[in-house]
């Protein structure tokens, strides 16, 4: 962490252990990371972006859908202090690290979880798949009945007929 010290890194990370078991993405390209370390008095300023291709399934039809996130990364470290009394108030925005070599791999992986998309669709006019036969209703249309009645009003449905 000494001052003045500058480093560039460019890498491609393998995370597809990160995704293991996970149903939602299908396939992981390697993540391209593309950094600069700088050294200050007394802590490091990681300054850069991540960027990934994501196969992941949509979330309303299940059909693969590719998603190519970019992530902007700004981290600060600094040396963990020995004071084991912290206030709860004295919370900063670096990140206390022990050690003579500093780790990003899991700030990277954090980072990488932290972004990806919450419910990836395959289009914005994906109508999913039919509740009652899963039929995927972008590919055709099922005979399935939509409505749905209330359970408490079901007996009022027969009252007009005759």
């Amino acid at each position: 962490m000494s001052k003045g010290l500058k480093s560039t890194i460019n890498e491609q990370l393998d995370v597809s252990d990160l995704f293991q078991g996970r149903q939602d993405v299908i396939r992981t390209g390697p993540l391209r990371v593309s950094l600069q370390v700088t050294g200050n008095e007394g802590f490091i300023t990681v300054d850069g972006e991540l960027s990934i291709d994501l196969e992941l399934a949509c979330s309303r039809c299940l059909d693969p859908t590719s998603e190519h996130t970019v992530i902007p990364f700004f981290e600060q470290f600094k040396p963990a202090s020995g004071d084991e009394e912290k206030d709860e108030e004295d919370e900063s925005d670096f990140i206390e690290v022990s050690g003579e070599r500093l780790n990003l791999k899991p700030y990277l992986e954090e980072a990488l979880l932290l972004f990806m998309p919450f419910a990836p669709l395959c289009s914005d006019d994906c109508k999913g798949l039919c509740q009652e036969c899963g039929q995927n209703l972008n590919e055709r249309t099922c005979s399935c009945k939509t409505e749905k009645i209330d359970p408490r009003f079901a007996a009022l449905k027969d009252l007009f007929k005759e």
